[in-house]
């Protein structure tokens, strides 16, 4: 009975017991406040005394976040032409990786067996200028006119060599010199002196063919959404009678008809004036 009584009776028995036991319970935890702090403290410090001051490093705070994984070129030196790999994963896999829009896909040898049999010439020409065949049609360069020629035929022999082809790799055609340019620079001096007119309208058209080949061909081609085909006289006969003002203006804005719909811009950004070049040539191609 007496050692239970024992056990319950508090640790601290005298005076002197009493009070070191309230200042170990203000020590303790100020002590370890402070070497809290002295551990954080203890980092590097950017000041005074350091390095932290000198060119280098004020330049690597200094330097722009967006230097980060950018490499920057030289828009004026030579174009690096793709390899037919590259090509194709960022222009032709969209359709020939799925065989969308009736396209054969890359290593399907029964689809490309045909097509190889056309010749490389063919395929070239077909992948350069577009085709539509009887299942689906291909867009011209993919849809990306400004691929280089030579791009677009790598990445037609990296695809037919993938799928049972034995394509040879096209070779780079060597430029001219410019000495020899120098005569036909000259030879056509006198054509300068036609009017600015005739510059301007060459290059609205140039820029009205390019956004036909790379937007509109993919409905006005084939007819999709009840858009009118391209060189179709009879199709585009009434709406050459509602003139150019009211054709530039559905072009742009969008238009709803009884047979289809025109999205604005054919669901392009490009300027109001590529839309009405683009008009203008597929006007003058069904007049």
């Amino acid at each position: 009975m007496s050692d239970a009584h024992n056990e319950h009776q508090s640790a601290i028995r005298t005076p002197k017991q009493l009070i070191a036991a309230v200042i170990a319970g203000f020590l303790v935890p100020i002590i370890c406040i402070v070497l809290l702090v002295q551990y954080v403290a203890n980092s590097n410090k950017v000041g005074a005394g350091s390095g932290s001051q000198s060119p280098e490093a004020i330049a690597e705070r200094l330097r722009p976040v967006a230097d980060e994984g950018f490499v920057l070129k030289d828009v004026s030196a030579p174009k690096q032409l793709q390899g037919g790999e590259a090509v194709f994963k960022a222009v032709c896999a969209a359709c020939h990786a799925t065989g969308a829009a009736g396209a054969p896909k890359v290593g399907d040898a029964g689809a490309w067996s045909a097509r190889i049999a056309q010749g490389e010439a063919t395929l070239f020409d077909h992948a350069l200028k577009g085709f539509q065949g009887k299942s689906g049609m291909m867009p011209p360069k993919g849809g990306n006119p400004d691929l280089d020629d030579v791009e677009v035929e790598r990445a037609v022999v990296y695809m037919a060599n993938q799928s049972g082809g034995k394509l040879k790799e096209p070779e780079v055609k060597a430029t001219a010199p410019a000495a020899a340019a120098a005569p036909a620079a000259s030879a056509a001096a006198p054509a300068a002196a036609a009017p600015a007119e005739q510059p301007k309208a060459a290059a609205a058209g140039d820029a009205g063919k390019k956004l036909y080949e790379s937007t509109c061909q993919a409905c006005h081609g084939t007819g999709v959404a009840g858009a009118p085909k391209f060189g179709d006289k009879a199709a585009w006969a009434p709406r050459i009678k509602q003139g150019a003002a009211t054709l530039h203006e559905h072009a742009i804005k969008g238009f709803q008809g009884k047979s289809g719909m025109m999205p604005p811009k054919g669901g392009s950004t490009a300027p109001d004036d590529d839309v009405k070049a683009a008009v203008d040539y597929m006007v003058s191609a069904a007049k």
